[in-house]
């Protein structure tokens, strides 16, 4: 599940740690609103995920594990501004980034293969721990990004063509007797 909207908006937070708005805050509890499906929680550290998270694993009773390699990529000189602030600087950078996130990073941002491996490492460390449970994971669209890639086994380079809305829940289901199965991909409950 990605987080929901967070206070400032719509713009490339990366690793800056806004807290939810009032609006994300509600954007969350309704898309689990009346679900306790889960047998734990796992969540990115950002408070934009882990306030949620801390609550939702109170309130249902659940083990809450907090996993730092969830956080969000990291944006270097990107984080904190919007679309039209980086049209402003470069009105083609967003065009090139988005075609080639490999060769058109922002200044100082993490590598996509850094952020992809930090985030696969974390996932593999759950999945070899999980037994069948059902856990919910609470993060951004750049891990969520990441994790479908690596279940599809398609390119990171490519994850920017996945939208994930805020709020919005993915379901992938780990067998180790096969492959992973993307379920259902920036959906809400009760809908599938």
């Amino acid at each position: 599940m990605r987080h929901g909207e967070p206070l400032g908006g719509s713009r490339y937070r990366g690793q800056i740690d806004d807290p939810l708005s009032d609006k994300g805050w509600q954007q969350m509890r309704d898309a689990l609103a009346g679900y306790s499906l889960w047998d734990a929680v796992v969540t990115s550290p950002l408070v934009r995920c882990c306030a949620f998270a801390e609550e939702l694993a109170g309130a249902q009773q659940l083990p809450l594990a907090i996993e730092a390699d969830f956080k969000e990529l990291g944006f270097g000189s990107w984080e904190g501004k919007t679309r039209a602030e980086l049209a402003e600087i470069d009105p083609q950078q967003l065009q090139r980034f988005y075609q080639d996130p490999i060769k058109y990073r922002p200044e100082g941002a993490e590598a996509l293969a850094d952020f992809s491996a930090r985030v696969s490492a974390a996932w593999q460390r759950i999945a070899d721990a999980q037994h069948g449970e059902h856990l919910l994971l609470v993060a951004h669209a750049g891990v969520i990004r990441v994790l479908i890639c690596h279940a599809l086994g398609l390119p990171v380079e490519q994850m920017f063509r996945l939208q994930v809305s805020n709020a919005s829940i993915s379901r992938i289901i780990l067998d180790q007797r096969c492959p992973p199965v993307l379920q259902f991909h920036n959906g809400r409950l009760g809908i599938f």
